[in-house]
């Protein structure tokens, strides 16, 4: 089993796409996720590129989405030292690549800057390394 790191832009995608998540992975974030997701939704219902009633459908399909979110003591502390390591005003990238380092096989982000931000740090791969595979596919 693998496993992935997403960040909110990456779980705002999978429910909007409709990505179907191969069984085989496991989904792991920091516990601020779905807040994030949210800010997203908002700001994207305030600049009138969704509805509230479809941000709001987006938000209960998020909830469904299976990961293992974590917050604890020593997450909070590695992203400390990735932050201060790397003198960033924020720790928000820094949770996501704490995460990734402690407890998972690779970062998936559809955030450039995350991405180029976690190089030398974590690994990181793209959406489609989710995706249930084709050949899975045809076979079921």
């Amino acid at each position: 089993m693998a496993r992935y790191v997403i960040d909110a832009p990456t779980l705002l995608r999978i429910v909007a796409d409709g990505v179907e998540i191969d069984p085989g992975h496991q989904l792991v974030a920091p516990s601020a996720i779905r807040s994030q997701v949210m800010e997203l939704l908002l700001d994207d219902v305030r600049r009138g590129v969704r509805t509230e009633k479809s941000a709001l459908q987006l938000h209960d399909q998020m909830t469904e989405v299976k990961m293992r979110l974590l917050g604890d003591r020593v997450s909070r502390r590695t992203a400390w030292k990735i932050a201060r390591e790397h003198d960033w005003d924020s720790l928000r990238d820094a949770e996501y690549l704490a995460v990734a380092k402690l407890q998972a096989d690779a970062l998936v982000t559809e955030d450039k800057d995350l991405a180029a931000t976690a190089v030398g740090i974590v690994p990181v791969t793209s959406l489609e390394s989710l995706r249930v595979a084709a050949v899975r596919s045809a076979e079921t």
